[in-house]
């Protein structure tokens, strides 16, 4: 009887355990965050004139392909054969931020649960240094696309073929229907964000995803869901907003280094021999 009720009392310590290791990991990761700066270097792209020019430019490229662009784009998008317009619509749904978020909200989670003090002091320095660089690529993903998914509905840009027919400069602000939330693409904000917060931290994945980001904005023009200006919008404000996460991230040193000449560069993550060792540990605990 007693070994019984033993065996039944040991899953629940152990359930508080990880529960304790959560709360206790998670406050620890929190805490990060009220870091005060360690550097007070103004990112070199954020420079006053830098940062003016590259705003007009944005500006006047979305409008100009407003104009000249997005009513002919759709046009032709009509006019494509049916099997490109079928692989695009199998592809455009990998551009959701799902598909980033939850792998890498599930990582966060698997670490503060199995990260505890029997474990070594290398080991838990690779895991805090995962978990930073996940925190990372979480909200540099997650925040653009959740601003931007108000921000549309609030702007209210008319999609394509709304109403039957090609109206470029249709809008009814703050309208909050679907229908009425092109500007900007969530797809290509949550694509190129994704991209941009990859590829900072490991630049060699750039081209590839950089490919897959190019791809995810075209499939909402050939399926007519956006404008061309919508998804040129949605790459720039995804490219902004991973921007401002980083820079938040290299002025406390979390993940990045911001130099004395302004440049941000991603921080050695570790050895793939730590990140074994941590892992053999992990599994024995």
């Amino acid at each position: 009887m007693s070994l019984s009720g033993g065996v039944k009392r040991v899953p629940a310590q152990r359930l508080g355990a990880r529960l304790s290791f959560l709360r206790s990991n998670a406050a620890g990761y929190f805490r990060l965050f009220q870091r005060k700066p360690r550097w007070t270097v103004t990112p070199r792209w954020r420079c006053l004139p830098r940062l003016a020019v590259a705003a007009l430019l944005g500006v006047v490229v979305v409008v100009a392909t407003m104009i000249v662009i997005d009513a002919p784009a759709v046009g032709l998008a009509q006019r494509l054969p049916e099997w490109v317009i079928e692989d695009f619509d199998r592809l455009t749904d990998f551009g959701k931020s799902p598909w980033f978020l939850v792998p890498i909200g599930t990582l966060l989670v698997l670490i503060a649960t199995t990260t505890s003090p029997r474990l070594s002091l290398m080991a838990r320095g690779v895991l805090a240094a995962i978990a930073v660089r996940l925190g990372f690529l979480f909200l540099a993903i997650g925040l653009p696309g959740l601003f931007f998914t108000i921000a549309k509905r609030l702007i209210g840009r008319a999609r394509p073929l709304v109403d039957g027919t090609v109206e470029p400069f249709s809008y009814h602000p703050f309208g909050w229907g679907v229908e009425y939330a092109s500007l900007p693409s969530g797809h290509a904000v949550d694509a190129f964000a994704a991209a941009m917060a990859i590829g900072a931290l490991w630049p060699r994945t750039r081209p590839f995803l950089w490919t897959y980001a190019v791809i995810i904005a075209l499939s909402r023009i050939v399926l007519t869901a956006h404008f061309p200006s919508d998804v040129i919008a949605g790459a720039l404000a995804g490219v902004l907003g991973v921007l401002l996460v980083r820079d938040w991230f290299a002025a406390r040193g979390l993940g990045f280094v911001l130099g004395v000449d302004g440049r941000i560069r991603p921080l050695p993550g570790p050895s793939a021999a730590r990140v074994k060792s941590a892992a053999r540990q992990l599994i024995a605990a």
